[in-house]
């Protein structure tokens, strides 16, 4: 028979962000949209943070309907400019009164090579790093006055299997990427002290407006040829990994790097 002091403890850490305020960039689209929606779904307030006023103004729209209203506020962000950021901040302080998980999501992919013409090569460079990796950085030091006053501040930046494993053609955009995994390294160490954690998300291969281009049949081929469960990953499967590491109980994760990727990083043949 079990006495008391022989059960198992009772669990102490928190798996609810209710209450909890968070700005998602990115937010109007694909994996951004997803984990806005299951963030508010779990009790959280969320910013929308994107381009274009009636794509953010529409998944306000449906999350207020859904979650109740003012659980989601919309701004109007691009990420590469630095005063759009300063208001994004601003504009969820004065909406919430506080901020807990910043979620570094927005990202674009463009292709370039070495061989293709100086000038424009140029512009796709700057412009990647701009909104894939100086945005982060950028918005982490805006967000961090007020993190520093929430009881479990989560930052989550969101880069991609091309951090790991490279293709051709897409030189910014894979450079860019292994920088959001080093910044996030970097970032766990200088704050860790502070009882901030920092972690990056490393998507696959997943069914988004960004993936939306390519036909059925490809998908289904490299699927099959390349990834271990044989199939394109879901936006929300995305969702719910950036969920479990802004949850009070993950308070000693950070710096961690994690592919959600269907197995495609660790097959070899």
């Amino acid at each position: 028979m079990t006495t008391p002091s022989q059960a198992a403890p009772v669990p102490s850490l928190s798996r609810s962000i209710t209450g909890e305020v968070a700005i998602v960039t990115g937010s109007a689209s694909g994996m951004g949209r997803a984990t806005a929606q299951l963030f508010a779904s779990e009790g959280a307030k969320v910013v929308i943070a994107d381009l274009g006023e009636d794509r953010v103004a529409a998944v306000v729209d449906d999350i207020n309907e859904r979650f109740g209203a003012d659980s989601a506020l919309g701004v109007v962000t691009d990420v590469a400019d630095r005063d759009h950021l300063k208001h994004l901040v601003s504009q969820a302080i004065e909406w919430a009164g506080r901020l807990d998980i910043v979620v570094n999501n927005a990202g674009v992919s463009i292709r370039n090579s070495t061989v293709m013409d100086e000038e424009e090569f140029e512009e796709i460079w700057s412009k990647t790093l701009d909104v894939n990796l100086t945005a982060q950085i950028r918005l982490v030091r805006l967000a961090l006055p007020h993190l520093l006053k929430s009881p479990s501040p989560r930052i989550i930046n969101i880069a991609s299997t091309e951090a790991i494993v490279a293709q051709r053609g897409i030189l910014a955009y894979a450079a860019s990427k292994a920088g959001v995994t080093g910044l996030t390294k970097s970032l766990a160490v200088e704050l860790g002290y502070q009882g901030v954690t920092v972690n990056c998300i490393c998507p696959g291969p997943i069914n988004t407006g960004m993936t939306e281009k390519y036909p059925a049949e490809d998908k289904a081929r490299y699927a099959k040829a390349r990834v271990p469960l044989r199939r394109y990953g879901l936006a929300e499967e995305v969702a719910q990994m950036t969920l479990n590491l802004c949850l009070p109980a993950s308070s000693f994760v950070t710096g961690a790097v994690i592919p959600v990727d269907g197995g495609l990083t660790i097959r070899h043949t």
